[in-house]
């Protein structure tokens, strides 16, 4: 693992896998997800994940016109990294998913490493009515869904991201889409430095222990040596002892609404910039140095912002 001076901050600020009916704080239209998104920059995140939602009811969308009602008030407010998803929402083909990348050229963006079952419906168990008619069968559906990444998509996303000069986050839900990226690796399809984001806790995917936290390490130790940088996300009540975790054995975090609308055990958070404050009071208390975006621009050979289409 490639030796950080300090500790890249991501936010992952609204994402597809929470709905509006399970926290009143999610930013769902353009408005709140720049608002929300300039102030987790301020609070300290230099990687700002987005992903776009339907004005109209919160549904996700892969419509560049649904990202431009946000990012340019995101870009002239901050010079946080903007990264855009190329996961969508479930559901979505890859042509809707690598849209908006392909159409805004980002200088990073989200890259799935292999597929897997991705189980949101026990949250139904725990719901017990609904602010719009689409989300439960949203939510339903991925009882019999696969989230489908296979090599050939994976190759077509990062070819045509890469031939705008986006770099990624490579999200891997288990140790196999390691191996996956280091197929890549092998192909010379990508370059160092590797951002690899370890995900934890989500149904499908490598559960939340931290046992398994120091196995992927190890893993991808062996498989990248210096050549990457290990980034965490834990999913719901894991986010902060994952991130934590993370944070010590030297790598980045995410944090972020689009992974937990917690800020603590039975907590709700209120804002990402909340667990942004949060995760930097954390890294303040164990001497950890905070990366600026001008930082994490460097360390992740990103190509500016004046690169990118918005």
């Amino acid at each position: 693992m490639k030796h950080l001076d300090k500790v890249i901050i991501s936010c992952a600020v609204t994402g597809s896998i929470h709905t509006p009916t399970m926290s009143e704080a999610l930013p769902v239209t353009a408005e709140t997800i720049a608002g929300q998104a300039l102030d987790a920059a301020t609070a300290g995140a230099a990687i700002l994940h987005l992903h776009a939602r339907k004005e109209e009811d919160g549904q996700p969308s892969s419509d560049p016109a649904d990202y431009m009602r946000f990012l340019p008030r995101i870009s002239q407010g901050c010079d946080a990294v903007v990264n855009i998803t190329t996961g969508g929402g479930l559901g979505m083909s890859l042509d809707q998913r690598l849209l908006a990348a392909n159409t805004l050229k980002p200088e990073l963006a989200s890259m799935n490493m292999g597929s897997l079952n991705f189980g949101l419906f026990p949250a139904l168990d725990k719901i017990k009515s609904f602010k719009h008619a689409w989300e439960p069968a949203y939510l339903g559906m991925t009882r019999d869904f696969i989230l489908s990444n296979t090599f050939a998509q994976i190759e077509r996303g990062i070819a045509e991201l890469s031939a705008h000069g986006t770099r990624f986050e490579f999200e891997c839900y288990d140790v196999g889409h390691l191996y996956n990226l280091a197929w890549c690796v092998d192909r010379k399809l990508i370059e160092p430095p590797f951002l690899v984001q370890s995900i934890f806790g989500i149904l499908g995917g490598i559960g939340p222990d931290a046992e398994n936290l120091m196995h992927m390490k190890r893993i991808a130790d062996g498989l990248f040596g210096n050549d990457y940088i290990l980034s965490v996300l834990g999913a719901g009540r894991h986010q902060m002892n994952l991130v934590t975790m993370g944070a010590i054995l030297g790598g980045c975090v995410r944090v972020g609404l689009e992974d937990s609308i917690h800020l603590g055990k039975g907590v709700l958070a209120r804002s990402n910039a909340e667990q942004v404050a949060k995760i930097r009071r954390i890294l303040g208390e164990l001497s950890l140095k905070v990366a600026t975006p001008a930082d994490a621009r460097a360390m992740l050979g990103l190509k500016g912002a004046d690169q990118t289409a918005f």
